[in-house]
């Protein structure tokens, strides 16, 4: 951690340079974001950091639209969201400090933010407007981002994917949908026409503590959800938790997946037929499953970034970006930073 510059780390996200396809890492920090070249996996360079907009916070979230950085922090004051232009980083420079190149400020913190790339929009959620729901803002010219809209009818959103919608429902085929972890239930929005959102459906399910975040398969059909505290409330083993978004005015709770552990689990993405779990005392978990629609979740690789144990607790893994295309796997860890891995 002291070679990032930061006390502790959060999120965490990737982009690749569409020019000579260089991979980079994107940290959150509690008091910036760190930008890491990751080609050669075995030795991450840093390349420099940007400093948070107010002050240090716990919470820090990235996402990337046109070879832009979009980042937001949570309880950080009147931070806003930063936008960095990612070219900045091709200079071939160590350790730079950089600048934002711009700041929307029509929020001021917020806790997470996610992206639709198809349509150019960012959803903020988690921030003092729009009753902490969708704060809808318009990148699709990423140094002059505008608001265009809010959502805030199932009150405060903890994270979202937002994506222009492909799977086997056909009243909304090419809508643009917001699947969100709404704290107490999952909320599935249409925010097609930015001025007259719809809420399609709000589903709740069994030992529900903290609905935290959640990804589509591949194909749209099925959601996955992990549940920040249902581990802690109901004293469970880790749990995912597997959705049947078909239709998506009527979804339905297939079943919960336990696992082996008893760590919380945080964040998660699905590739293919892989999901990829930051689950904190239990470090990176990667899932296998032949068919979303039954529990054939199999456990086929780890990496424990925090070994000590694998308690209910906040610390260790916090992140995961399982997206580069060279296959490499990044983690973000709570006390111990970056890790760089490689499934067999």
């Amino acid at each position: 951690m002291s070679t990032l510059k930061g006390n502790s780390g959060n999120d965490i996200w990737g982009w690749t340079d569409p020019g000579d396809g260089t991979e980079y890492v994107l940290m959150g920090l509690d008091n910036g974001t760190a930008f890491l070249r990751v080609s050669d996996p075995e030795n991450p360079v840093l390349v420099g950091r940007l400093p948070t907009q107010t002050r240090s916070s716990t919470w820090r979230d990235i996402k990337v639209y046109m070879n832009h950085a979009f980042i937001v922090a949570d309880s950080a004051g009147a931070h806003g969201m930063q936008v960095f232009d990612l070219t900045r980083l091709r200079t071939g420079g160590t350790d730079q400090r950089f600048e934002a190149d711009t700041v929307y400020d029509s929020f001021d913190s917020a806790h997470n933010i996610a992206i639709d790339e198809s349509s150019g929009f960012a959803y903020v959620v988690g921030s003092e407007t729009c009753s902490g729901g969708l704060h809808i803002v318009n990148i699709s010219d990423p140094l002059n981002p505008f608001s265009a809209g809010c959502h805030g009818t199932e009150g405060d959103v903890h994270d979202a994917q937002c994506v222009r919608y492909a799977g086997p429902d056909t009243d909304y085929t090419d809508a643009e949908i917001c699947f969100n972890a709404s704290e107490t239930s999952i909320a599935i929005v249409d925010v097609s026409d930015k001025s007259a959102t719809q809420t399609l459906a709000v589903l709740s399910y069994s030992n529900l503590g903290f609905t935290h975040q959640a990804w589509l398969d591949d194909s749209h059909q099925y959601l996955v959800v992990n549940d920040e505290a249902d581990e802690i409330e109901f004293e469970k083993n880790t749990a995912t938790i597997v959705i049947d978004v078909r239709d998506l005015n009527a979804p339905i709770h297939l079943y919960t997946h336990q696992h082996q552990t008893r760590s919380i689990d945080h964040n998660l993405f699905v590739r293919g037929n892989r999901i990829y779990e930051a689950n904190y005392t239990a470090g990176l978990r990667i899932l296998e499953f032949s068919d979303l629609a039954s529990d054939t979740l199999r456990e086929v690789a780890f990496f424990d970034t925090y070994p000590e144990n694998n308690d209910r607790r906040f610390d260790g893994a916090w992140g995961v970006y399982p997206f580069f295309p060279s296959g490499i796997i990044a983690v973000s860890d709570v006390d111990r930073g970056l890790f760089i891995v490689i499934p067999e």
